[in-house]
């Protein structure tokens, strides 16, 4: 899978994104991750990219002319109209299914906006979606960028090395991951439950999916809504959540 980032610091980017697993899908081409400078096609001696918005205002605008250079000359490399995700606040929220969906695509560019945004045309001229992390604002697009490409990586065949354990995480079903655990066998005196070590995959995997139902419960009731659930489950999580309003 090839990712582009268009933005004003490349170095920001590929710095962050060289690292750990996401750099060594990279170094293995699994992954192929390439940031793109704006500033490369600036028209004006002095490379700026920013101007002053019509109508006033605070701050600056990134304007259209650059923008769209550095995409149409992406655009003559890929050789299609790829799709272009627009970090911004006022997006869809991203989420797991979103990963999904894009994990699917073969080329994503991401364009990260800086200063108070950029100039709306060239936005309705080659964006495809909109996408925002969360409801607060950041400098720019470069972090935003950074999450979803490693969100998405990670689903990208081969970049785990076990590729069963993208499948069974927080939110692949609408319900939080169950708790895990590792030796020492007890640690401050808590110890592993015994389920765990009992050797019975069937009674394991029982109880991880239960867990999985309680924390849901308690931590993020919301994604209930749209879990498959059975009718114990839901029983389950109907009792964790009087608990909890009981002792609020």
């Amino acid at each position: 899978m090839q990712f582009y980032i268009m933005t004003l610091f490349p170095e920001m980017v590929m710095g962050g994104l060289k690292t750990s697993i996401i750099g060594r899908a990279i170094k293995n081409e699994l992954l192929s991750i390439e940031a793109i400078n704006i500033r490369d096609y600036a028209f004006n001696k002095h490379n700026s990219v920013d101007d002053y918005p019509y109508g006033g205002g605070a701050g600056m605008l990134m304007q259209a002319e650059p923008v769209y250079q550095c995409y149409k000359a992406l655009e003559d490399r890929i050789g299609k109209r790829p799709r272009v995700v627009y970090l911004s606040p006022q997006g869809q929220t991203f989420n797991q299914k979103m990963a999904e969906e894009f994990a699917e695509e073969e080329e994503l560019v991401f364009l990260c906006g800086h200063y108070e945004g950029i100039d709306e045309r060239v936005l309705e001229e080659i964006v495809t979606d909109y996408v925002s992390i969360g409801d607060y604002v950041l400098t720019g697009g470069e972090l935003p960028a950074m999450i979803m490409v490693d969100a998405i990586s990670r689903l990208v065949p081969g970049v785990l090395h076990n590729d069963v354990s993208a499948e069974f995480e927080s939110f692949q079903d609408n319900l939080l991951e169950y708790p895990q655990y590792s030796r020492p066998e007890t640690w401050h005196d808590k110890k592993v439950p015994e389920v765990l070590m009992s050797g019975h995959h069937a009674n394991i995997e029982k109880w991880r999916r239960e867990q999985s139902v309680i924390r849901t419960a308690k931590n993020r009731p919301d994604l209930l809504e749209k879990a498959e659930l059975t009718d114990k489950e839901r029983i389950l999580a109907a009792q964790i959540q009087k608990e909890m309003t009981k002792s609020e």
